[in-house]
């Protein structure tokens, strides 16, 4: 048999490509996270540093934070670009689980985790916590009158026209707004938002806007989250906080939480990625950072700014109801109440 002259040089070619090593590629774990990105980067980065697997975030933006990526998630779920979803709040993940994009593991280093923040089933597991909180400007509210339950910016007439709140569409806040549909019911919830509405409620952007008008003296009251609480302190605003209804429902705990994806591109890499956030070293850093976390684990030190969790009274909540219920909000009720009120 011959060879033409062209069959020869690719022949050659062919031999020589196959007899040099190939370069394997450095390992990745792909992140998706609603976690702020100066937040979750440098977990990242210890994480690459202690395994020498990159990993690629992608963030959500503020205004839509959770909601963006949860919906990008489900839009993948036949085809995953994700291993972890790393969420701020537990609903989004119980979505994907209802949905059938994350898959279940169960993390060693999630033993010693508070049960009750966490699935049962192992389709998330729940972490450092932040806590729904009320600010208050404290020098157009005295102490004495700061508000002590979120019923009180629906109710007080002293705060018509001076409280805002983040679009209840998105984020904490729709979290916030389920739970109270779960624990109240419907119709006692829907008082509460239509209580807003009537006591001239401004709706913002984002918990981050709440934070930013309260300091600033735009609003004298708003609901935002620990880690908005900690930010404006550090800043030297006039802004008191407070646990919100310790004598009633409770304050809603929003620990962090993490999905492994099903059949997402590396799944060892994406369990390894999640034992790491699961290890005191990840809530140490977070309680550390100006975030200030809540560590769930015992034996971290909770930041001194903070109450520890066993510190709290927390409203009892069902993540899995919440998942449900949001749903059924953000497609009726909660749209409604929001676009009535961007006016």
């Amino acid at each position: 048999m011959t060879f033409r002259l062209s069959q020869c040089a690719a022949l050659g070619a062919f031999l020589l490509v196959h007899a040099m090593p190939i370069a394997s590629a450095a390992p990745r774990v792909v992140v998706y996270t609603s976690v702020d990105d100066v937040f979750a980067r440098p977990i990242a980065e210890l994480f690459t540093k202690k395994t020498g697997i990159e990993v690629q975030l992608v963030p959500d933006t503020e205004e839509t934070k959770s909601t963006g990526l949860l919906n990008r998630l489900i839009a993948e779920k036949n085809r995953p670009q994700a291993d972890v979803f790393w969420s701020g709040d537990p609903v989004r993940a119980q979505v994907l689980k209802l949905k059938g994009v994350a898959t279940a593991y169960q993390s060693p280093n999630a033993a010693e985790l508070p049960k009750a923040y966490g699935d049962p089933e192992g389709y998330w597991t729940g972490f450092s916590a932040r806590v729904r909180v009320i600010l208050y400007n404290t020098t157009l509210i005295a102490n004495e009158h700061a508000p002590k339950s979120i019923f009180d910016l629906a109710n007080d007439p002293t705060l018509r026209g001076r409280v805002c709140i983040a679009n209840p569409l998105f984020g904490t806040t729709s979290m916030h707004a389920a739970a109270l549909f779960v624990a109240l019911g419907d119709q006692q919830a829907r008082d509460y938002f239509e209580g807003l509405t009537r006591n001239g409620v401004k709706m913002v952007s984002s918990n981050g806007e709440v934070r930013r008008r309260v300091g600033e003296g735009d609003c004298a009251a708003g609901i935002a989250d620990s880690d908005d609480a900690n930010e404006v302190v550090k800043d030297k605003k006039p802004v008191g906080i407070v646990y919100p209804d310790e004598n009633g429902i409770g304050t809603l705990i929003v620990p962090n939480a993490t999905v492994l994806i099903a059949h997402g591109p590396d799944l060892e890499n994406g369990k390894r990625f999640i034992d790491f956030l699961l290890t005191p070293e990840t809530e140490r850093a977070l309680a550390d950072s100006d975030a200030a976390q809540i560590p769930l684990l015992p034996n971290v030190p909770t930041p001194p700014q903070m109450r520890a969790i066993g510190q709290l009274h927390p409203m009892h909540v069902d993540y899995g109801k919440l998942a449900l219920k949001l749903d059924d909000l953000s497609r009726g009720y909660l749209r409604e109440w929001a676009a009535k009120n961007s006016r």
